[in-house]
């Protein structure tokens, strides 16, 4: 079974930088999380894509993060740097992965393509 565990919670203020990390483990055959992603869930809306990478490495990237964040792929762990950060950014950010490589819609769509979830960790951006 694998397991995807998020790390980097965080609270920061608006204009700030923060990074998150994703550490898949328990695959029997690192092919099982060749594309990794990362979504969120802010207050009030639907869960919706940041960010997703694979082997290639192809990322590609939610057009309301462009220029602000940057998702990097080593091995089992999935990064994502936050910088510039908007009370918006604000919400539960998961992480996600699935055996095929990432197609370039995955990152537009909520994610019900992808077959393993990670638990969630918390960013709070303040005014």
């Amino acid at each position: 079974q694998v397991h995807l565990v998020e790390s980097g919670v965080g609270s920061v203020q608006a204009g700030g930088s923060l990074r998150l990390s994703c550490t898949a483990s328990g695959y029997t055959d690192i092919k099982q999380v060749s594309c990794m992603a990362w979504f969120r869930q802010v207050p009030g809306k639907e869960r919706e894509g940041v960010a997703t990478v694979d082997e290639w490495p192809s990322t590609y990237y939610a057009d309301s993060i462009k220029g602000r964040f940057t998702a990097s792929k080593d091995k089992n762990t999935l990064y994502l740097q936050m910088n510039n950060l908007t009370p918006e950014d604000t919400g539960v950010y998961y992480c996600a992965a699935l055996r095929y490589s990432c197609s370039s819609w995955y990152v537009d769509k909520a994610g019900a393509e992808f077959q393993y979830w990670g638990q969630g960790t918390q960013v709070t951006v303040s005014p």
